[in-house]
């Protein structure tokens, strides 16, 4: 199991265990109007894109869905769903699971991600944009309740992993 070194604050980046679940469908049901059931991450438990940032205790503190799908130009990787649980945002966390989630898709041969974010989740969209992250289109009717999706593309770059710092 790869784990990142802690940051300051002592929260480390590691793959989502069965025994994290619980804990990501609470973080998911606080965080989104139409939250993901147990069984969608439950199909994720095992690939290397399903992360989880824990403090010292292991409390999950957030996590992260990503993976890497063929298209007719190469990989693309693609953020399925990120969140932190509401106590622990302002932290930190977010950042810290977007730069492992970049370093996961480089290694499986993804050079860009993609994502959609609700046009009305400004913090979310912030994070991203301070990411890298930059409008590709609209997608008019995507969440359920007809919300519109911002689709957003990062190309990930080449280099080091920003957490080789640590």
């Amino acid at each position: 199991m790869t784990i990142t070194r802690p940051d300051p604050d002592g929260v480390a980046i590691r793959p989502a265990e069965r025994a994290d679940l619980l804990a990501v469908v609470r973080i998911e049901s606080a965080s989104f109007p139409e939250p993901w059931p147990m069984s969608a991450f439950e199909h994720f438990l095992g690939q290397p894109g399903f992360l989880v940032a824990v403090d010292p205790a292991d409390a999950v503190a957030g996590y992260a869905v990503a993976d890497v799908t063929p298209t007719h130009g190469g990989l693309l990787g693609h953020l399925k769903d990120i969140a932190v649980h509401p106590e622990r945002r302002g932290e930190g966390v977010a950042t810290a699971l977007l730069e492992r989630v970049f370093a996961v898709l480089r290694e499986h041969g993804a050079d860009s991600v993609k994502l959609e974010v609700r046009e009305s989740n400004d913090p979310a969209r912030e994070l991203y944009r301070s990411a890298g992250f930059e409008p590709l289109r609209r997608v008019e009717g995507y969440y359920g309740n007809g919300e519109d999706a911002l689709v957003l593309l990062r190309e990930i770059d080449g280099g080091s992993d920003p957490l080789d710092a640590f």
